[in-house]
């Protein structure tokens, strides 16, 4: 006979496979994969065009030391993390849509989570299936904009496979609030939320930058508690500076504002912080799939 654990690992392969077919079936990942080719086109365009005009017109009037390749290079791979997370949300909303409240109302639900699989099995799975397939997603189309841009210009940033772990916690970190949000929201509400919540972190990217341009200690103060509050933000802007951390004197100035949100280096701290932060809304997530009527 198998033991209770080698079923509880069965119960989630097979939970996290229907999850992963159903995604299939609803077309999510065709969507997704005309969106991101699309993105990926106009980037490469973009790319090319923006690095023959800066060897066309190489240089900088003035006595300012700035290196075109580099501030144009980190500019363009900058904005393709933001874009490369902004379509990572998309697809953990369209992944996590129907994971609780919309199964429940179809009556899907009701025979999995008495038995034979239980509702934190349940929850574990779904995250496991829709955080898998958009990391995966992510690390593919952040190494294919490094590769466009090198391609393109010769730019190589400094650290890339730390922008790759930095922008795969960041989605993690969306799936899991998606998640939460799905065993309290309807399917349309929820996605609604997830999208206004991306927004919330994208400003606060912004107001920080601002707030530096303006000295002003309080914006910095709100910009930085509001991207711990949705460290999805925290991840990228210490992504970004990854990108750029050895790039020295005004290009490296230039480079460190970043774009939707400035280039900051959140210390050690912020993935242990992001680890426990996970494992807070899987704690309350439970919680409330527990006690939910379904």
């Amino acid at each position: 006979m198998s033991s209770p654990r080698t079923e509880q690992i069965m119960d989630l392969r097979i939970i996290a496979g229907y999850a992963l077919r159903e995604t299939a079936r609803r077309k999510v990942l065709v969507v997704v994969g005309i969106l991101t080719l699309a993105f990926l086109a106009l980037y490469a365009y973009g790319s090319a065009e923006a690095f023959d005009e800066v060897s066309r017109f190489g240089g900088v009037p003035g006595d300012v030391d700035i290196e075109e390749e580099v501030l144009t290079g980190s500019t363009l791979l900058g904005l393709a993390m933001f874009v490369t997370l902004f379509l990572g949300t998309v697809l953990a909303v369209f992944v996590t849509l129907n994971a609780v409240r919309g199964d429940a109302e179809r009556g899907l639900l009701q025979p999995l989570v008495v038995r034979p699989v239980g509702r934190t099995t349940l929850l574990l799975a779904r995250f496991l299936a829709a955080g898998a397939l958009c990391v995966a997603y992510v690390s593919v189309v952040y190494a294919a904009a490094v590769a466009l841009t090198g391609a393109a210009g010769g730019y190589w940033p400094d650290n890339p496979a730390f922008g790759a772990l930095a922008l795969s916690a960041a989605v993690i970190v969306v799936v899991a609030l998606a998640l939460l949000g799905t065993t309290l929201l309807s399917s349309t509400a929820n996605g609604i939320a997830i999208f206004m919540i991306f927004g919330a972190g994208l400003a606060a990217g912004l107001i920080g930058q601002i707030g530096s341009a303006l000295n002003s200690s309080s914006l910095e103060r709100i910009s930085s508690i509001a991207s711990w509050a949705l460290p999805f933000e925290a991840l990228y802007q210490d992504g970004l500076h990854a990108l750029t951390a050895d790039v020295r004197g005004a290009t490296g100035v230039i480079v460190q504002l970043g774009p939707f949100g400035g280039a900051q280096d959140a210390g050690p701290l912020l993935y242990p912080y992001v680890l426990a932060y996970l494992v807070a809304i899987a704690v309350v997530a439970d919680r409330i799939f527990r006690r939910a009527d379904l």
